[in-house]
């Protein structure tokens, strides 16, 4: 996961609505069973899928009244606890 692109998607969010990002990922979810993709391109979308799915995640606490950049390092340290471990 790149922070950078998950602040950049969480602006995106912002100044319009999650819902275009839920839409986004279920496009990039069924391009994934598209049985003409190479390895490499179904890792691209994985992780493009990846991104989205964490800048909800931001976007989700911030909603609930954690400041954004807050909540993106909140997020970025879970993920690599998870990694981790």
């Amino acid at each position: 996961m790149k922070l950078p692109l998950i602040r950049h998607i969480c602006d995106f969010i912002e100044k319009n609505d999650e819902d275009f990002v839920e839409e986004a990922i279920e496009v990039l979810e069924h391009l994934t069973e598209f049985d003409g993709l190479r390895e490499e391109e179904i890792d691209s979308l994985g992780e493009m899928i990846s991104n989205l799915y964490g800048a909800l995640e931001v976007e989700k606490s911030v909603q609930d009244g954690l400041p954004r950049k807050e909540a993106l390092n909140a997020f970025m340290n879970r993920v690599q606890n998870s990694i981790d471990k």
